[in-house]
């Protein structure tokens, strides 16, 4: 028999929202100031609460209905009804019965993983890579495409793969797919409006792939995903709330989660810390800039650096005129090795990114930031060297924790999965 886990604090944060469902709330529609409300009804109530119950048993299974009770601050008539509406739809499981010096044996319920599918798309400048995902975002399978140069070819082969992997791996339903692109979507058309290191604008994902597919399509930008993986995520604590995901790749990326909620601003754009510039006379940018962020500390900057360093006259062999780029894996592998140039590259990236964090620190003061990128796999040289520059540039002395995710991790992809995953788990928007 398996042990009864420990009484357990109410979920601060799921207090909050058990209040917001109990009672009759306004919600204020923020771009019509204070003239217009909706009043929640007793059913939105319900969906918020089955939320919160199907949350929890993902976030502590295996879980009894006691504790269920005790964490959410509901009566347990209220959360026993809950869980038989939820083991009836196939969204949790039953499993082993715990043992208790007297009284019930409670009975310890799962998050049923397997009840339907949902496709994930994680799009960058040279691959795309697609995977099929169990509901507690467990990644299935996997592959990649080359991402091209034409949106519409891209959207075409895109659709015929994810129907591909559909049919490869049948579920008895699929919930969705879920898309995280190198750039900006805007909130209303749900179009990529801005992507400089895809060459793409005005890019209509959601119309064909719904059509094709018959699936809800959700996108967003890849850190925004990141973010909202993250948070999801057990690794940052319950006390979490202010989280910054910043990747690094081709480009720089930044999504925010600021007191439990996603910020995108009124178009989606908000978060664009990659283009604000560190120096006029910097690198031409693609967005049209001198001088960002991401020329200065992305994956290309510290390729850029490389040539730099290892160039010589022109004309003579081994100049830059006659080098072709090293891809970044290979330069992480020189610096592995301990090459001077690569390593001094790479300290130069690291010296930049950290600048760049240190505006975040000082301005935001966030409990986490979290770096996703290959960059990690070198963080142990990367990391000392952020870490003194945010320490000499930031004033605020906030506690903010940098933390380095693993790429094996596939932290992009996961954040495409949790765009779909999170309609189920968190609570509805009353806009």
């Amino acid at each position: 028999m398996a042990a009864l886990p420990p009484a357990a604090a109410p979920d601060r944060a799921l207090v909050f929202d058990m209040a917001a469902a109990q009672v009759h709330f306004k919600s204020t529609v923020r771009k019509n100031g204070f003239s217009q409300f909706k009043v929640a009804s007793s059913e939105t109530a319900r969906d918020i609460n089955r939320r919160i119950v199907l949350n929890l048993v993902r976030k502590h299974q295996p879980i009894s209905r006691a504790s269920l009770a005790r964490r959410s601050g509901m009566q347990r008539s209220t959360v026993s009804a809950i869980t038989e509406q939820l083991i009836s739809e196939r969204w949790v499981v039953e499993g082993a019965t715990g043992h208790l010096p007297r009284g019930r044996k409670p009975t310890f319920l799962h998050l049923n993983s397997d009840r339907a599918g949902i496709i994930g798309v994680d799009i960058q400048p040279d691959a795309t890579t697609l995977a099929v995902s169990s509901m507690d975002m467990r990644i299935l399978a996997h592959e990649s495409m080359a991402t091209g140069h034409d949106p519409k070819d891209f959207i075409e082969r895109l659709g015929r793969r994810i129907m591909d992997l559909m049919r490869a791996h049948p579920k008895n339903s699929y919930e969705g797919i879920g898309i995280s692109v190198p750039g900006r979507i805007d909130i209303s058309s749900h179009k990529l409006t801005f992507a400089p290191n895809l060459h793409w604008s005005d890019v209509d994902f959601k119309t064909p792939l719904e059509k094709l597919t018959g699936l809800r399509v959700e996108l967003e930008n890849a850190a925004n995903a990141c973010s909202l993986a993250e948070l999801w995520s057990a690794r940052h604590g319950e006390n979490v709330s202010n989280l910054i995901a910043i990747t690094v790749s081709e480009g720089i990326g930044v999504g925010m989660v600021m007191n439990g909620q996603l910020v995108r601003g009124t178009q989606g754009v908000t978060g664009e810390f990659g283009h604000v510039s560190l120096g006029m006379n910097g690198p031409l940018c693609g967005c049209g800039n001198r001088g960002c962020w991401e020329v200065m500390a992305s994956n290309s900057a510290a390729v850029r650096y490389y040539a730099d360093f290892s160039s010589v006259r022109k004309g003579e062999v081994g100049s830059k005129s006659n080098m072709s780029p090293v891809p970044f894996s290979d330069l992480l592998r020189l610096v592995e090795q301990g090459d001077p140039k690569a390593c001094k590259a790479l300290d130069q990236m690291a010296h930049h990114l950290g600048v760049g964090l240190a505006i975040l620190v000082t301005g935001l003061a966030p409990d986490v930031l979290v770096v996703i990128g290959e960059v990690t796999r070198v963080w142990n040289r990367v990391g000392p060297i952020v870490a003194d520059v945010i320490k000499h540039r930031s004033f605020t002395h906030a506690n903010t924790r940098i933390m380095p995710t693993d790429p094996e991790a596939w932290p992009r992809l996961r954040g495409a999965i949790a765009l779909i995953a999170q309609q189920h788990f968190t609570a509805p928007q009353m806009i």
